[in-house]
């Protein structure tokens, strides 16, 4: 396989803290749309897996050697078979997986919402290596979302969330069929929305480990324990365990903490990964929901304390496993040099391959009648937006077409949501460029007024900062702004949703759009 170029080599897409250091490291650890993280060991191998929702393919997977640098290894469900996403918005698809192992082989649990049975399924797959590839999904009787497995002295357990409270059964873990009835063992400790349950097996007790209060700024991780795995189950008297909504961090730029997974460590060490957000302007978010890293201790009575005061921070100076080095995440796309897209680049929906061949010229984007405004699958493939300060820009060529072909930058947040910047062609020979905005029912646009041959190439980008996103173009060696839009209005308080922004290159009508390359740089 020919390289992508960054900085100087990358097979893989290769997520990290910024800065490298000693001691200690930098939250977020997977900056950027990677919500619901869950996470386990294989001797002194890490492999975690995060939630999807309408893109696919579905459920990157990371592997680590120090639980801060994750180098992404691919996608759990990269095929139709496993990923059938028709209609799915941003508030549908794949929500919060888990992955275990056990005995060789190694389980992603999920739910397709929308896409299984009665509108909402939960399923997993399997693998005998953690790169895949994985099985066709087995499905699951239980209901409710954000299922996991506890396999312990040859049983294996299913935990999920239907009807408000965390319920248990025994399962077949070759065929799902589901050997127990459902039992109600914990409904939490009175906050809305108990979900993300874990259960994990520690010095004789079965801990049970869930989230509460909604993915939002309440948010929280709370935890009982039982000698018996049905229960019953007593709460830890010092809930929430990790918790922003509180004095000692209302002015923490990390919000949101929650739904989070343990792991024992090879070193005998014990962290938690779990989600969170960093607002921005007027406490609104658009990166979406991130994973965090922290250290965990037991105290004299068995319960697990998180950081020594139930908080994160952006930086942790505290003990850490030995690091791998950390890399720029600044990043050149050679779409002339590569043979396949990089594990993190997505599609909405289930993408019609057909439209996107890679070749020595780059990127060909064809594009159809479907749109951004579409709940169908555009030509539209993205990376997230991991940084409130960044510039990402694309070289693009459009074809000369019959007319009304557009193709070039959106910075897309939900069909309803998104700021496209793009070449338009009318058919009569010449392009310009254009600024549009789709918020909802509200549509406008700017033209930069100088007409372009077709088949021009012409630099785009996009800057992105607190505030605003700033929208520029070069045109034969000449720069041209067309202004700004306002960050707000594609922030996860407005548009909605369970996913962060997506910069990505698109295009509609009857033209062919080249990319040659795509830069995407943290500010």
């Amino acid at each position: 396989m020919k390289h992508i170029l960054l900085s100087s080599v990358l097979a893989t897409v290769v997520l990290h803290a910024a800065a490298s250091v000693t001691q200690g490291y930098v939250n977020p650890v997977i900056p950027g749309f990677y919500p619901d993280p869950s996470v386990c060991r294989v001797g002194d191998d890490y492999y975690l897996v995060n939630s999807s929702f309408q893109y696919f393919p579905g459920v990157p997977l990371f592997h680590s050697k120090d639980l801060i640098h994750w180098d992404q290894i691919g996608n759990v469900l990269d095929r139709e078979s496993q990923l059938p996403l028709k209609g799915a918005s941003a508030w549908l698809g794949i929500y919060a997986p888990t992955i275990r192992y056990n005995d060789g082989t190694y389980y992603m649990i999920t739910t397709n919402v929308g896409n299984g049975d009665n509108g909402r399924g939960n399923f997993f797959v399997t693998a005998t290596g953690p790169a895949g590839p994985w099985s066709d999904p087995i499905w699951l009787d239980q209901g409710g979302i954000d299922p996991s497995l506890l396999f312990d002295e040859g049983k294996t357990y299913f935990v999920s969330n239907p009807d408000g409270a965390i319920w248990l059964c025994e399962i077949d873990a070759a065929t799902g069929r589901q050997l127990t009835e459902s039992r109600r063992i914990w409904e939490g400790t009175g906050g809305r929305h108990p979900e993300a349950p874990h259960i994990y097996k520690k010095d004789g007790w079965y801990y049970l480990m869930i989230a509460e209060g909604g993915t939002e700024m309440g948010h929280m991780v709370t935890i009982a324990r039982s000698r018996d795995i049905y229960g019953p189950y007593e709460a830890n008297p010092d809930n929430p365990i990790l918790y922003h909504q509180r004095k000692i961090a209302q002015s923490n730029p990390i919000q949101g903490t929650g739904h989070a997974d343990l792991v024992e460590a090879h070193d005998g060490s014990w962290w938690l990964v779990c989600l969170a957000f960093r607002p921005q302007t007027n406490n609104m978010h658009l990166t979406g929901r991130e994973t965090y890293l922290a250290p965990v201790t037991w105290n004299a009575q068995g319960w697990p304390v998180v950081n020594g005061d139930g908080t994160i921070s952006v930086n942790m100076d505290v003990a850490t496993l030995p690091q791998s080095d950390a890399m720029d995440r600044s990043v050149t796309y050679d779409f002339t040099q590569i043979d396949r897209m990089p594990f993190n680049w997505v599609y909405l929906r289930n993408p019609d391959m057909s439209n996107y061949r890679l070749s020595p010229d780059g990127l060909s984007l064809r594009g159809t009648s479907v749109d951004l405004n579409s709940i169908g699958s555009p030509t539209y493939v993205a990376v997230r937006q991991q940084d409130i300060d960044f510039t990402a820009s694309a070289v693009v060529s459009l074809d000369a077409s019959a007319g009304n072909a557009e193709a070039g930058i959106s910075v897309y947040m939900d069909v309803a949501s998104h700021y496209d910047f793009f070449l338009d062609d009318s058919g009569d020979g010449s392009q310009c460029v254009v600024l549009r905005y789709q918020l909802n029912s509200i549509s406008g646009e700017r033209k930069l007024p100088l007409d372009i041959k077709s088949g021009t190439p012409v630099s785009l980008t996009v800057k992105g900062t607190a505030d605003r996103y700033d929208f520029s173009c070069e045109i034969d060696g000449m720069t041209h702004s067309l202004g700004q839009l306002d960050t707000r209005y594609l922030s996860t308080e407005t548009a909605g949703g369970f996913t962060g922004v997506t910069i990505g290159l698109f295009a509609v009508g009857d033209g062919t759009a080249l990319v040659r390359s795509f830069n995407y740089k943290p500010e």
